[in-house]
């Protein structure tokens, strides 16, 4: 590969690891939740397990999804739903919707019950973290690598390494993110607002699908647009983090103002 591939794959990456570590972190909190009533033992297995779901079902979305990519139907869905779970997200975020699972009284689940749950969730995660990945690496230039499915070699390990950083970070890392998200709130709601605008950029590649041509076919991958979408996705990243109060400082300041020193 020449150098200025290398860096625009790289790039990519780098992106695509910092978005797989948010949404991973709200993944990994949403599955503690619904673990936390078990027994530690039963939780302990019950979360193996959910991360074996995670696996094979975040590469069994990659590889459906690799001999489905040039297909604009299956685009625009992908497209509609990313810019779904973005709004539906952000929606119930701002307007106090969200499920305080905590205060729910709700009759204990049984361990099979919950692995069940668990791999349900597991489903709609891989679905969510492969049509993000995919979006943002599709428009990406070809390499000499062989094709896997319809997606070009290069492509295809760009988002395979993505979806197992994700992993490894679901696993290992999880805890830093949620911290992370939990001092700056912020940051989550940003997070989806990148994913509905990795939407948009889906949305835009496939209106200049060969099939719909409602954009020119040359427009997804031109530079100005490619400029102006990782403008615009830098800009959400650092409004997400000034724009976020750290939790820390303000309740340190409450301490101060209530103590008076």
């Amino acid at each position: 590969m020449e150098f200025a591939l290398l860096m625009e794959y790289g790039w990519v990456l780098l992106l695509l690891i910092a978005l797989e570590g948010l949404l991973a972190a709200d993944n990994a909190l949403v599955l503690a939740i619904m673990v936390k009533h078990l027994p530690e033992e039963q939780r302990k297995k019950a979360l193996f397990y959910g991360l074996a779901g995670a696996f094979v079902f975040r590469f069994g979305s990659l590889f459906a999804i690799s001999f489905l990519v040039d297909v604009w139907q299956v685009q625009a869905i992908g497209a509609a739903y990313l810019l779904f779970i973005a709004i539906n997200h952000i929606a119930r975020k701002k307007l106090g919707k969200e499920k305080d699972t905590d205060q729910k009284e709700e009759k204990p689940k049984g361990f099979w019950t919950t692995v069940f749950k668990v791999e349900l969730a597991d489903i709609a995660f891989a679905v969510d973290s492969i049509l993000a990945a995919v979006a943002l690496a599709v428009t990406l230039p070809n390499t000499d690598l062989p094709q896997i499915g319809g997606l070009d070699g290069g492509k295809f390990l760009v988002i395979f390494a993505g979806g197992l950083i994700g992993l490894i970070v679901m696993r290992f890392a999880a805890n830093m993110f949620v911290k992370l998200l939990q001092s700056r709130p912020g940051l989550e709601v940003a997070a989806f607002l990148i994913v509905g605008w990795v939407g948009v950029k889906l949305a835009v590649y496939t209106l200049s699908h060969p099939e719909l041509a409602v954009l020119s076919e040359g427009f997804a991958k031109s530079p100005a647009w490619k400029i102006t979408f990782y403008v615009v996705l830098i800009l959400i990243a650092l409004g997400g983090w000034f724009f976020s109060k750290d939790k820390s400082e303000s309740v340190e300041g409450e301490v101060y103002s209530e103590n008076g020193y």
